[in-house]
């Protein structure tokens, strides 16, 4: 049986999923992420493998694809640019082949993300399709006529760790991303940063699930704390329509599942598109939470 191997390293979980030759998934397991340690992660994908061998009685793979946040530096070898910290400045790829004896191929995974819902998802039909994760981080990828751009220095579609768009002069004021940099998307549109804002403006703490039930139920200060989600979300995905004009855009990640997003994130792009009239499809990854290891196992296409 010829299948490919796909693995998944999310900040929260760690998941893998083997496909069959039509692309179907045969098996697919999750754990718990250890982000706080190099080791623990290895162990626990190590785990992940063995269990899905076993439980399929398949042969040593000849190749498995991984997806993980960040990117393996094309000089060193060595992870960066994760933010799952404890990956970074790790020789990744080298340690599992050394582990498994066999092929790795690693992709960020919003590229990941992109590459599934590119080839048999939401983004089909299209010929350009860029994909947003929108979860513990944010980060975005681009597949032309189905093929993945990782870029000179493997970070094409980096769209997390680019500026908030057009910003207000209060959201200038904001403490820095972990990267260094200050005013990243990622600390205005992850789900960690939406909590953030929230208790940034009204105290206490509520996760962004908490916030959203909120919000569904009139709660003001939700209500509030998601307009300027959606705003700034639409800033950032007009930024994408004037560099890409793509096809359509798939978000991924935790707060993709907020539905409410998908009828106003058109409105909220508009007043920052070039001179169109925003008729780009926004939507949900139809492979949901496990399309981006659906997108590490067609790496090994």
């Amino acid at each position: 049986m010829t299948v490919q191997i796909g693995i998944d390293l999310g900040g929260t979980k760690i998941e893998i999923a083997v496909l069959d030759e039509q692309g179907h998934c045969i098996h697919r397991q999750r754990q718990a992420s250890p982000s706080h340690s190099y080791t623990a992660i290895l162990d626990t994908m190590n785990g992940l493998l063995w269990s899905a061998r076993q439980s399929l009685n398949l042969p040593a793979p000849q190749v498995i694809g991984i997806g993980m946040p960040g990117c393996l530096d094309a000089h060193t070898q060595l992870v960066r640019g994760s933010n799952t910290q404890a990956m970074n400045h790790q020789p990744l790829k080298a340690d599992l082949q050394s582990l498994w004896g066999c092929e790795v191929r690693l992709e960020n995974d919003a590229n990941c993300l992109a590459l599934s819902e590119a080839m048999d998802g939401a983004g089909a039909d299209g010929n350009v399709v860029f994909a947003a994760i929108l979860g513990t981080g944010c980060g975005g990828g681009v597949v032309v006529n189905r093929q993945l751009l990782s870029g000179r220095h493997a970070i094409a579609g980096e769209w997390g760790h680019n500026p908030l768009p057009w910003p207000t002069h209060e959201e200038l004021d904001v403490p820095p991303c972990w990267c260094g940099l200050k005013g990243c998307l990622e600390t205005w549109l992850s789900g960690t940063a939406f909590a953030v804002d929230h208790a940034r403006v009204n105290g206490g703490q509520r996760d962004a699930i908490e916030i959203v039930q909120a919000m569904r139920q009139g709660d003001l200060a939700a209500v509030k704390s998601f307009e300027r989600y959606i705003d700034r979300l639409g800033r950032a995905l007009a930024q994408v329509v004037n560099l890409l004009d793509p096809d359509c855009i798939v978000l991924g990640g935790g707060m993709s599942n907020v539905q409410e997003i998908y009828p106003r994130v058109n409105a909220a792009m508009q007043p920052c598109a070039f001179g169109v009239t925003v008729t780009t499809p926004v939507l949900p990854a139809q492979h949901g939470d496990s399309s981006g290891v659906r997108g590490a196992a067609w790496l090994c296409r």
